[in-house]
This record gives structure tokens, C-alpha cells and sequence, in this order.
């Protein structure tokens, strides 16, 4: 039996396809959640305990600390699939060979290589790259008519992602960012299966983050899919023609940069037109809610696309919608009985403020049941975890 290793932030919803497939599984992951399946080949850096705080995400995650725990995994293992939080890039030439999906993906994780790649063939938003707040400054000044946001160069999920003005405080330190025209409109995002000789869109969703929920923060919340004039949530002409145009860009894409597997391509949408934001060179946050809408295994279909098929994709059985809840206030986990939460943390366990507190995910056929009853477990979500900060 083959040996396959998922490495990454949270593995859990991979797991569990995972463990439906022919493989021996081993698992690195920095999150350990209730409901994580338990297997033999295991690692997890964060240790949840009781009455001990799991920390910010962003100060204490480091993509190489998951490689250094995976060293002996990763030299038995015959596969290797890094999930968000590892890139390809970070693993040895000779270990890339084991990786099922794109290996080389500088040209996609780099912001700015992505911009001047795209920038004379696909709509995108005006983008710059800089290191200092005397070139932030300057961008501003040249171009006083435009809102910027700056991202860093490398990097997923939103975190990092602020709006830039002359009044802002920088602390830049001399790492690189990119600076690029805020483009206010619909997140849109698209799934790709991908082989050496063709590319499929799977499935189109409407993208949230935090500022759709009236946050001041563009940190990834979520998705809602399939897309359709419900489920986009505005009041847009001609769905069928955007799904097409996405369709087209995306598979056009694909090609340009020769991806392989389960990608994702993530958009916005307004008056001007459909603008490429970027391209997610790996398995998708909307992982589950695929697997629900369509009702197929959807790591089995990441490993038979690297491996030259396409399967048979059918129509979308049900919506399905996806979201992380942040804790909004520090909060000391007690038992939620809801049967549509998951990464649940362990009893006891304490997650602070803003942070990753559980994911809510369902189905339905009916678009209106299924946002009634995400809106309801996340108001109970939040409920409890404020009734805990006020000793409740």
C-alpha cells in the first residue's frame, strides 16, 4: 500500500476523505482539534490543554517547525500533499518529486511575479511592490485619485491585509509587501481540476471575509456555493455570463501556468468587470462544501487529476456554506451541541480574542433554510463565548 503524507495547517476535512482512499495516511498538522481523526502516523504542533491559552496564530505558526516534524514522514512516505500554510517551494528538489500537485509555484505565491505575469492579459487591479514607508508615501502622492490596500508578498487567508493611507502608522522592517488599487465589489472564487492535458471548473462560490460581515478586516470567513443569484448575495444581471467568464479565465489560467490538481482562482466582481486576484495553487478552503454540493470525494479527485484523469463532475446536489467564527471574546471552550460545527477545540482549552474559534458547515437545497440555520449556530457560537467572558 502507498504511503501518503497531508501536511499543513488543519488536515482535518483532508483526513477524513483521506482515510476513504487506498493509502497508508500519515499527518502533520499545526492545529489538533475534538474531531480530527486519530491515526497512527500523527503530528501536531499545537498541544491544546486545559485551562492554557492556544496563543495568536499569526506569532506563533512557522511553516518550517511542520517540515521539521515531518522529516522522517517525509522520507518514508511515497506522496506528499501540502495543504495551506506549506508551500512546495519549501520542501528539497528531490522531496518535490513525491508532492501530488503543482511543485513550482513561485510565479503564483509571489504577489508581485503574479501581477506582472497577469497584467497585459487579464483584468487585475494596478500593483506595486515595496519595502519602506517612503515608497508607500510616494505610491499615495503619484496616485491620489486611488484607494490601496497592502498584502504581504507572500501569503494566504487575508491575514496581514490593511487598508494604506498617509495616516496609518508603517512598520514595514524592511520586508517586501505588495501595494495594490483596492478593488470594492464581489469576492468571487473558482475550483479547478487541472491534468497535464486539460482544466475543468468544478465549482464557482461567493468569497467572504470579515468585510461582508461589517468587520474591518479582510481575513478569509468562508464561502457560499454553488454561485447563483441567491447565493452571490447582490443584485447582479446575467449570473450565467459571470459564471462563464470565470469559467473561461480560470481555465485559461490553469493553462498559462501549467497547474495540476485542485486549484483555486479567487476574483472580484463590479461594474468595470471580473478582476484576477489570485491563484491558489492547492486544495481550497471550500474542500468540504465541494465534497457536500456535489457529493464526490474531492482529495480523490485532486490525486486522479495529478495523475492525468478528470472525473465525471455531475450537477450541484444542495448548497452548502462555510464559516470559520473568530472568537469575539477570549473563551474558554465548553461542549456546543450543534451538529454542523467542526475543528472543534478541546474542552477546556482557552482561545483568545479573534482567533480561529470552530468552522460552522452545512448543506441544504434551500438557499433561505441554509443561511437561517449557519446565521443561528453562529449566533449561539458567539453568544456562548461572550456568556463565558462575563462569567456566565
Amino acid at each position: 500500500m502507498k504511503k501518503l503524507l497531508l501536511i499543513g495547517i488543519d488536515t482535518r476535512s483532508m483526513l477524513n476523505s483521506a482515510l476513504d482512499l487506498d493509502y497508508e495516511i500519515y499527518s502533520t498538522s499545526y492545529f489538533s482539534t475534538q474531531d480530527t481523526p486519530t491515526i497512527e502516523n500523527q503530528r501536531i504542533i499545537l498541544k491544546e490543554n486545559y485551562g492554557e491559552s492556544c496563543g495568536e496564530f499569526e506569532k506563533q505558526f512557522d511553516s518550517t517547525q511542520l517540515l521539521e516534524e515531518s522529516s522522517d514522514y517525509i522520507d518514508e512516505v511515497d506522496y506528499i500533499i501540502p495543504i495551506s500554510g506549506v508551500s512546495p517551494s519549501d520542501f528539497s528538489k528531490k522531496d518535490q518529486k513525491k508532492i501530488l500537485g503543482n511543485k513550482e509555484v513561485e510565479k503564483l505565491e509571489n504577489k508581485f511575479k503574479f501581477y506582472n505575469e497577469i497584467k497585459n492579459e487579464f483584468l487585475t487591479p494596478k500593483t506595486f511592490c515595496v519595502s519602506d514607508a517612503y515608497e508607500v508615501n510616494e505610491i499615495l502622492e503619484s496616485y491620489p485619485n486611488i484607494q490601496f490596500i497592502l498584502k504581504p508578498l507572500q501569503g494566504s487567508g487575508g491575514y496581514g491585509v490593511k487598508l494604506a493611507d498617509n495616516e496609518m502608522p508603517l512598520e514595514l522592517n524592511d520586508e517586501q509587501f505588495i501595494m495594490q488599487e483596492y478593488v470594492d465589489g464581489i469576492s468571487l472564487s473558482s475550483s479547478i481540476l487541472a491534468s497535464e492535458s486539460e482544466s475543468k471548473t468544478i465549482m464557482n462560490s461567493r468569497l467572504l471575509s470579515e468585510n461582508d460581515f461589517g468587520n474591518n478586516s479582510f481575513v478569509y470567513v468562508g464561502n457560499i456555493l454553488p454561485l447563483t443569484n441567491e447565493s452571490i448575495m447582490s443584485d447582479v444581471k446575467d449570473i450565467n455570463g459571470i459564471i462563464s467568464r470565470m469559467e473561461e479565465t480560470s481555465e485559461k489560467l490553469a493553462q498559462k501556468f501549467n497547474l495540476i490538481g485542485s486549484n483555486g482562482v479567487d476574483y472580484i466582481l463590479n461594474e468595470n468587470g471580473l478582476y484576477v486576484i489570485e491563484i491558489n495553487p492547492r486544495i481550497q478552503g471550500t474542500f468540504e462544501c465541494v465534497e457536500k454540493s456535489l457529493g464526490i470525494n474531492m482529495l480523490e479527485a485532486h490525486i486522479k487529476a495529478c495523475q492525468g484523469e478528470i472525473i465525471d463532475i455531475g450537477k450541484p446536489q444542495y448548497y452548502s456554506y462555510k464559516k470559520i467564527i473568530y472568537s469575539p471574546e477570549q473563551n474558554k471552550y465548553e461542549k456546543i451541541d450543534l451538529d454542523n460545527i467542526y475543528d472543534l477545540p478541546h474542552i477546556g482549552s482557552i482561545t483568545e480574542k479573534s482567533e480561529p474559534l470552530l468552522t460552522i458547515i452545512d448543506k441544504d437545497k434551500d438557499f433561505e433554510k441554509l443561511c437561517k440555520r449557519v446565521e443561528l449556530s453562529s449566533k449561539i457560537v458567539n453568544e456562548k463565548s461572550i456568556r463565558y467572558q462575563q462569567g456566565v
